[in-house]
C-alpha cells in the first residue's frame, strides 16, 4: 500500500497507461515520419499540412478526447461495426493526433536541416530518391527525429492522464479520484507514477538519440533494448480466463466511486471479474451503457428524465419510474432494474446563518435576492435541463455563477467564494456544514432516485447477483457513507466506504 494505494491498482494502472502511450506513440510515428518525409520534399504542401496538424495541436486534449466518443459513436450506428466508443480506442485516436505535431515538425526539419552538398554528392553517386533517403536523409536526421519523439512521448504520458474520463482505465484514475474525494496522496501518487514514466521513456529515449548523434552502436542499440523491453510490460497480461469481464461504470463524484465499489463487491462475491470505468460525465455514461461499452452503473431517475428522454414534465416519483423503465428498454434497450432506495436530488443550498439573515427559504425567495448573491454550481448543471426549468420556472439572476468540480463547490460555499450552490441531497456535507436546502414550491426539479442500469442484452446472472442493492440503501446510510469519503478528518477510501455500506444494507460480514 503506497499512500492509500494498493500496489496492485498502481501496477495496473501503470500498465495500462503506458500501454496506451506506447501504443499512440508507436501509431503517431508510423503515421507521422511518411507525412514528415513526404512534405519535407514538397514545400507547397508542407506548409498546409503543417498548419493542419498544429491546428489540431491547439484543441485542448480533455476536448479531443471528449470528441472521439460521439464521433465513433455516429460511425458504429451508420456502419453497423461494432466499433467500441469508449475507453481504449478513442482514447488511442486522440493521443495520436495529439502526438503528431513534434513528429512530423521534427521530421521535416531534420531532412531540411541536412546539407545540401551532401544530397548533390549522392546524386553524383547515381543514388536514386529512394536510397538517397534510406542511406543519406534518415540517417543524418535520425537525432532530430528521435527528438521529436522524445517530445511526443512525454506529452502523450502527460496527457494520457485525461484518458480516464472516457473510460480508459490511466494514471489519471487516481488523480481524479483524489480530486473528487479529497484524498491528496491519491493525486500525488497517480502524478509521481505519470511523471516516473515520462521520464523513464525521455530518458531511453534520450540514450537512442545521444548513441545515433554520436554514431555509437551500443548506446543506441542498448537504449533501444531498454525502450522494447519496459514497453513489453505494458502487453502482459493477467493468466488468461474465459469468463467475461464485467464493466462496472462510474461518474466523477464519491457517492458513484462509493456505488461502484459497492456493485463491484457484489459481483465478486457472486463469482464475476470485474474492471472499472470511472469519471464519466452524465451524457457518456448513459450512452456507453446504451452501448454495451460498460455493463452496469447507477443513474439518477430525474437526469435520465431530462437529459435522455428530453421531458420537461415532472410526474410523481414512481410514475417516472416506470416510464423510465418502459422508454429506456423499448428505445435503447437498456434495463433499468430498479431504484435502490433513496434519491440524490438537485437541490439549492446555502449557510444556514447567511439564509436566515437574508430571510431566504425557498427558491422564489431566493430569486428575489439572486442579483446580490453568487451561485456555485457542479461542472454539469449549468448546462443542464434542470437549470433551465429551474430558470423558467423561478427566473434567477445571480450576481455571479461559476463550475466547479462537486468537492470544491462545497469549499467555494465555506469560505464566501459563493452564496449558493448546487447541493445534492445525499451528500453528508449538507448536515456537516450545516446547511440549509431550499424548497421548491413550483416543482421545477424531478425526483433523482438513484437506479440501476443494465447494458442491452446483460447476463441474466448479472441483474440476479445484483437484485439484493434494489431498495435497500436508505437516504442516511448513503449519506454517512459518502462523509466518510468527503470528511476532512480519519477520512475512508470510497472502497472502505462501499465495504462499510455493503454490510450495512445488507446486515452481512459476508455473503
Amino acid at each position: 500500500m503506497i499512500w492509500g494505494v494498493t500496489i496492485a491498482e498502481l501496477l495496473r494502472l501503470m500498465q495500462a497507461h503506458l500501454l496506451l502511450s506506447a501504443c499512440a506513440v508507436l501509431a503517431a510515428a508510423a503515421i507521422g515520419l511518411p507525412i514528415a518525409i513526404w512534405a519535407a520534399h514538397n514545400r507547397r504542401a508542407s506548409a498546409p499540412l503543417l498548419g493542419a496538424i498544429s491546428l489540431a495541436q491547439t484543441i485542448p486534449g480533455l476536448a479531443l478526447l471528449a470528441l472521439f466518443y460521439p464521433l465513433l459513436l455516429l460511425i458504429a450506428r451508420a456502419t453497423g461495426w461494432p466499433i467500441p466508443a469508449l475507453g481504449f480506442l478513442p482514447a488511442l485516436l486522440a493521443l495520436t493526433v495529439y502526438a503528431l505535431l513534434p513528429i512530423v515538425r521534427n521530421g521535416v526539419a531534420a531532412i531540411r536541416g541536412i546539407d545540401p552538398a551532401l544530397r548533390e554528392a549522392a546524386d553524383g553517386l547515381g543514388m536514386t530518391g529512394t536510397q538517397r533517403l534510406r542511406l543519406v536523409e534518415l540517417p543524418l536526421g535520425a537525432p532530430v527525429i528521435l527528438a521529436g519523439i522524445r517530445t511526443a512521448a512525454v506529452w502523450t504520458i502527460g496527457t494520457a492522464t485525461l484518458a480516464t474520463t472516457i473510460g480508459q482505465p490511466s494514471l489519471g484514475d487516481l488523480i481524479f479520484s483524489g480530486l473528487q474525494t479529497e484524498n491528496w496522496q491519491r493525486v500525488l501518487v497517480g502524478c509521481v507514477a505519470a511523471a516516473v514514466l515520462a521520464l523513464v521513456a525521455d530518458g531511453l529515449l534520450a540514450l537512442i538519440e545521444s548513441g545515433l548523434a554520436r554514431r555509437s552502436r551500443p548506446r543506441w542499440i542498448t537504449g533501444l533494448a531498454l525502450l522494447l523491453a519496459a514497453s513489453a510490460t505494458a502487453f502482459v497480461g493477467p493468466a488468461g480466463t474465459q469468463q467475461r469481464t464485467i464493466v462496472v461504470g462510474a461518474k466523477n463524484f464519491s457517492e458513484q466511486y462509493i456505488l461502484a465499489g459497492l456493485i463491484e463487491d457484489r459481483l465478486h462475491r457472486a463469482g464475476f471479474k470485474t474492471e472499472r470505468r470511472d469519471n464519466l460525465g452524465s451524457a457518456i455514461a448513459y450512452r456507453a451503457v446504451a452501448a454495451g461499452d460498460i455493463d452496469v452503473y447507477v443513474d439518477y431517475s430525474g437526469t435520465l428524465w431530462a437529459n435522455v428522454l428530453k421531458r420537461n414534465d415532472n410526474p410523481p416519483s414512481k410514475e417516472m419510474l416506470a416510464a423510465l423503465t418502459s422508454e429506456l428498454a423499448k428505445r435503447d434497450g437498456v434495463t433499468l432494474q430498479g431504484s435502490l432506495g433513496f434519491e440524490n436530488a438537485y437541490a439549492f443550498a446555502m449557510k444556514r446563518g447567511r439564509a436566515e439573515a437574508l430571510g431566504i427559504r425557498s427558491l422564489t425567495d431566493l430569486a428575489s435576492q439572486a442579483p446580490q448573491l453568487k451561485l456555485a454550481s457542479d461542472l454539469e448543471f449549468l448546462s443542464r435541463p434542470e437549470w433551465q426549468a429551474v430558470d423558467r420556472a423561478y427566473g434567477l439572476r445571480f450576481r455571479d455563477a461559476r463550475s466547479y468540480s462537486p468537492t470544491f463547490m462545497y469549499r467555494a460555499l465555506s469560505d464566501g467564494a459563493a452564496d449558493v450552490i448546487s447541493a445534492f441531497s445525499s451528500d453528508g456535507r449538507i448536515s456537516a456544514q450545516d446547511l440549509v436546502t431550499l424548497s421548491d414550491p413550483r416543482h421545477a426539479l424531478p425526483g433523482y432516485d438513484a437506479v440501476l442500469l443494465l447494458r442491452p442484452g446483460a447476463d441474466p446472472k448479472l441483474a440476479e447477483a445484483l437484485k439484493p442493492l434494489v431498495g435497500k440503501i436508505g437516504i442516511d446510510a448513503m449519506r454517512q457513507a459518502n462523509w466518510m469519503v468527503d470528511r476532512d478528518k480519519d477520512k475512508r477510501t470510497p472502497g472502505e466506504a462501499a465495504k462499510w455500506l455493503g454490510t450495512t444494507v445488507e446486515g452481512r460480514g459476508g455473503g
